[in-house]
Formats: structure tokens, sequence, C-alpha cells
């Protein structure tokens, strides 16, 4: 996997009505939709692993969701992921 490099740009896909998140959200988001864990993604993403969970908390309820099954859906249906 490629390490990723962050940014605090917002991202927004035109188009698709969906929430406004960060570039390392979107970053976060991806890698679980790989299946990554959250150790594993912390130490992608050279983060500690409260901070992931950071993330994932912030995701699940931006997008809406109870469970990553239904973030990565909904960031598929969104375009956030392809």
């Amino acid at each position: 996997m490629n390490n990723f490099i962050h940014s605090p740009k917002m991202v927004s896909h035109s188009g698709v009505s969906s929430p406004q998140i960060t570039e390392r959200e979107r970053q976060v988001l991806k890698l679980i939709s790989y299946g990554l864990s959250t150790k594993q993604i912390a130490q992608e993403l050279f983060l500690s692993i409260p901070t992931i969970e950071t993330y994932r908390s912030k995701l699940l309820k931006k997008f809406r969701c109870r469970n990553m099954a239904c973030l990565v859906r909904k960031g598929f249906e969104k375009g956030i992921l392809n």
C-alpha cells in the first residue's frame, strides 16, 4: 500500500450530495474499505490508534452510519470511493 500525504483540504465531489470530509478522513475511509484494522491504518498513516478511532467516529457521524459496512457502502454511493 502507498503511504499517503495528509492535507487539511476539504474533499467535495460535485454532482453528488455528500458530507464534507477532509483529505485525511478520505484516506482513512479508503483504508477502511480495504479492510484494514484501526491498528493497521494507524501504522500506514503514522498516526496513533486513538486518532484513527476519532476519524472513524467522525466519519460514522458525518455519513449517519452505525457500522463500517454502511460507511463503505455510502462512500461508494457518494463517489468518494471508487
